[in-house]
């Protein structure tokens, strides 16, 4: 049975709180409960408090959060316009009710959000070895464009453990 949360812009009160969440999603022990674990591939944090901050008041930057019903987070994902795409990033949900519909509603958040804003497209970049993630995003639409970006090599993104880049991956809509 699906979860029902509430999706809503960032807060920034929930900065602190957001900021463990999306850490405890993507690196560490804590991430291997869920399946989109970065662990194996990273080292380090995915972000801070002083990141989220500034990539909620980048111009046409918003991040939903999805909260349950006792009001705790649960996931939440980035949204960039860029002219008319609407890039999407940091799709995450706590790794204890992954493969939940979580995921899939603020997938589905993030589509309409681009539609409200009269976006052709949605774009968003996945590390290439993550063949579980992109095959997840395939059933959701979203198809590989042919292009590939390097990954960062800026410490604040991670420490790589072995080369990675990545691809972009597009839905029309």
């Amino acid at each position: 049975m699906t979860p029902t949360v509430k999706i809503a812009p960032l807060d920034i009160v929930d900065i602190p709180e957001l900021t463990k969440l999306i850490n405890s999603a993507y690196r560490g022990e804590s991430s291997k409960k869920g399946w989109t674990t970065e662990a194996d591939l990273l080292g380090g944090l995915r972000t801070n408090e002083n990141s989220l901050l500034e990539m909620s008041q980048k111009p046409g930057a918003t991040i939903l959060t999805a909260k349950d019903a006792e009001g705790q987070l649960a996931g939440c994902v980035y949204l960039q316009l860029q002219t008319n795409q609407l890039y999407l990033g940091m799709l995450t949900v706590a790794p204890n009710i992954q493969a939940k519909g979580i995921g899939s509603q603020l997938l589905q958040a993030g589509e309409l959000f681009a539609i409200d804003l009269n976006c052709y497209s949605i774009i968003m970049t996945v590390i290439d070895v993550r063949h579980e993630l992109i095959d997840w995003y395939k059933r959701k639409g979203y198809q590989p464009t042919g292009e590939t970006k390097p990954f960062p090599t800026e410490p604040e993104f991670g420490i790589p453990k072995q080369p990675l880049q990545f691809i972009v991956l597009e839905k029309k809509i």
